[in-house]
């Protein structure tokens, strides 16, 4: 069946039967509280690696919420005991399906460091007590469901879902994994915001299909044996084509310099529709990927041939390219079926959901939430709670395309914006709700805070554009910039009373921000506490480029103008910049001029971020590969030097903590070792003091030998990889750093 082009209206579907029982007080996480709800069973049960806080910040809430009002009956399991299905039974059998997700943070990235060390609290816990997760909690989680009741359908939905939909590479196993969907050995997996793909799977299993006959809607992912008949498959599974097009042309009977109009392949006569038998079975058309550009398509009935499992988890090279391809069919208005073979099956990523309209992102945010904890923790503190629980998230998906963030392949690059009035609803919903709320609103944001409401200019363009950001290597010409709904809306907020200080803390483009004077005035004047939180993230041009952040001009023109409206405002306030250590690309040379242009700044950064390979994204393929995935991959692709060591990772760290004494000795060797001495004393324009006594060690210090500091700059040495290896598996465990 052929990919819808369009959606239905989110809340649009029939009410499921139980409806009748109208709106919980809570999600029951027991019998007894389904019991005192009048229920004899579930009909969706959420299991989650979160604690349950029913909130429209946390992923399980939204989700629960939102499908109560559908009619269905939802319970949670929360935090469930892993070793055996015995805790996925409290609730019953669920009549329609589980829901599994491991939370609103990916289970690995909140149990690990960067420097895959065991972290000690989880701020999604009652008490911040660690371990109440398990590792890969989808696939655990999943598993246990399939133990309890073999026959109930498990969909997979979240962040750590989303992020693992194709085969992708593991930081913390140091190997490209098989789509969780079949580790998880689940029915279907819903990526990104969810709720329209959960709609039309809640709906069709409450009229009686069975999960396996659920296969086309957007934003999922299922297993098929084969690509149905039909279909156009175009072949991107390799980079090696052979440059001779007209051999290419013979061995597929095709033309690549055929001239056709761009329009949908006729059903009737398009070769891709051609007979093969008496009961109307159509071949499956294959195209190599550089001959498809001239062929009549129907994207609707056209898929991408991934690399195949087998050959990603062999070939970086391979995955790089995969990562490429996975990301320019991102955009949900011309995105294409990708599907990549796992040893006998197919697996099948239909594309993105459609985004939300205003009114439909406003439903569900204007959906019954209490905006607690569940009673059940009594007075237990929830870190991520205290957080978030006066913060207010008014959009959703991100266009800037940092290579190094996953928002974007979560949430998508499209922004869904609210209403004012539904912000401001939930505004007072807070006031009247929040125990013990003193008129303070910690955020007003979203993934970013200044890009509400900002959308490309035309439809058109948007629906055919492939960009993988609206604001690298310069913001596209037709994005909007003027940021005046937003400036209303913090004007409004203002003035509800009993709210007396709004603050921005999500995200700031200051890239966007500098395009309109009128809201970095009100920013400055009105919301701003003292200090802004802004992520240049490198000073080095190189290593921008890369990430796909802007350059350092924008950073000082926005300083510029932050500087004069604070001033006009009567305030002392400061721009506290963010950075990145160890990007791939990032040369200990691109460190050292960003830590001298830390010392001339006098900034003395304390909390400094290591990069670290989330699942998914373009910086995660770079480091797997030492390629450039924003550029056309090949094998002859230059080489891109990646920290990968762990010491390789850690002077780059110090390199930002240049005045830590602990880090003085390891840098003075650095630098020797860089011909750069001169950077060593206590002139103003050197960077680290020479030794309290030359030649000697300084009590508790351990000075780094040359051969220290060579392993550490990726000499022959097997923690992790190293520079100079050549197998991704050559490494020690007593590199692992756990």
């Amino acid at each position: 069946m052929p990919i819808p082009k369009t959606a239905p209206d989110l809340f649009s579907y029939p009410k499921y039967w139980a409806e009748c029982y109208g709106t919980s007080p809570w999600l029951p996480m027991s019998r007894k509280e389904m019991d005192a709800l009048g229920w004899d069973s579930c009909d969706i049960i959420i299991v989650t690696g979160d604690a349950y806080v029913d909130h429209p910040s946390f992923g399980m809430a939204v989700i629960g919420r939102f499908l109560e009002s559908q009619g269905f009956r939802v319970g949670i399991i929360a935090q469930p005991d892993w070793s055996n299905p015995e805790d996925f039974k409290r609730l019953g059998k669920p009549n329609l399906f589980f829901g599994v997700t491991g939370g609103n943070m990916d289970s690995m990235i909140n149990r690990y460091t960067a420097d895959l060390k065991v972290r000690n609290d989880d701020a999604y816990t009652p008490n911040a007590e660690p371990g109440k997760r398990p590792d890969r909690s989808v696939i655990v989680y999943s598993q246990r469901c399939k133990e309890a009741y073999s026959d109930v359908p498990v969909v997979l939905g979240g962040i750590e879902a989303s992020l693992r939909r194709i085969a992708q590479y593991d930081y913390w196993s140091d190997e490209v994994r098989r789509s969780v969907l079949i580790d998880a050995t689940a029915d279907i997996l819903l990526y990104g915001n969810a709720e329209r793909a959960l709609a039309e799977v809640a709906d069709r299993l409450a009229k009686g299909m069975t999960i396996r006959e659920i296969d086309d809607i957007r934003g999922t992912v299922v297993i098929k044996p084969a690509v149905p008949s039909g279909w156009t498959e175009i072949d991107s599974s390799r980079i090696d084509w052979p440059r001779d097009i007209q051999s290419l042309e013979e061995a597929y009977g095709l033309s690549p310099y055929a001239e056709v109009e761009e329009t949908v392949c006729d059903s009737k006569t398009g070769s891709s529709s051609e007979s093969a038998g008496d009961n109307d079975v159509q071949p499956v058309r294959i195209i190599p990927m550089p001959l498809h550009r001239n062929q009549p398509l129907d994207p609707a009935s056209t898929c991408i041939r991934l690399p195949s499992f087998d050959k990603v988890r062999k070939d970086p090279v391979l995955y790089a390219h995969a990562s490429r391809v996975l990301h320019q069919e991102s955009n949900p208005h011309n995105a294409r079926v990708l599907v990549q073979k796992h040893g006998s099956r197919e697996l099948w990523v239909n594309p993105p959901p459609i985004p939300l309209a205003t009114p439909e992102i406003d439903g569900v945010f204007g959906l019954f939430y209490q905006r607690r904890p569940h009673p059940s923790y009594g007075n237990a503190n929830i870190p991520a709670y205290e957080m978030i629980k006066t913060s207010v998230n008014i959009m959703r998906g991100c266009f800037g395309g940092c290579s190094f963030c996953s928002i974007t392949e979560h949430e998508g690059r499209i922004i869904q914006s609210r209403s004012h009035e539904s912000v401001i609803a939930e505004l007072e919903d807070i006031r009247e709700k929040v125990p013990g709320f003193t008129g303070q609103i910690s955020d007003l944001g979203g993934p970013t805070a200044n890009m509400y409401y900002l959308n490309c200019k035309d439809d058109k363009i948007q629906a055919s554009c492939r960009r993988l950001s609206c604001v690298f290597p310069g913001i596209c010409k037709n994005l909007k910039t003027s940021h005046k709904k937003t400036t209303e809306l913090y004007r409004k907020a203002r003035a509800l009373p009993g709210i007396r200080k709004i603050a921005i803390a999500s995200g700031l483009r200051y890239d966007l921000a500098v395009e309109d004077p009128e809201y970095v005035e009100e920013l400055v004047t009105h919301h701003v506490g003292g200090y802004l939180k802004i992520a240049p993230e490198h000073t080095e041009k190189g290593t921008l480029d890369l990430m796909m952040k802007p350059g350092m001009g924008t950073y000082d023109a926005f300083k510029k103008m932050f500087e004069h409206f604070s001033q006009k405002a009567g305030k002392k306030q400061y721009l506290i910049p963010y950075f990145i250590a160890a990007h791939p690309g990032c040369e200990d040379e691109d460190m050292l001029n960003l830590s001298l242009w830390l010392k001339k700044n006098k900034f003395r950064v304390d909390q400094v971020q290591t990069f670290y390979p989330s699942p998914m994204s373009l910086a995660t393929a770079m480091y797997h590969a030492q390629k450039n995935p924003l550029k056309r991959v090949s094998y002859k692709s230059p080489r891109l030097y990646t920290p990968r060591t762990l010491d390789q990772r850690r002077l780059q760290k110090a390199f930002l903590r240049y005045h830590d004494a602990k880090n003085w000795p390891f840098l003075r060797q650095a630098l020797r070792d860089m011909n750069r001495s001169d950077l060593i004393g206590s002139g103003k324009h050197q960077l680290i003091p020479e030794e309290e006594n030359k030649g000697q060690r300084r009590s508790g210090q351990r000075v780094q030998s040359q051969g220290d500091f060579q392993k550490a700059r990726g000499g022959q040495w097997d923690n992790r990889h190293s520079r100079t290896s050549k197998s991704p598996s050559s490494r020690q465990k007593k590199g692992r750093g756990r």
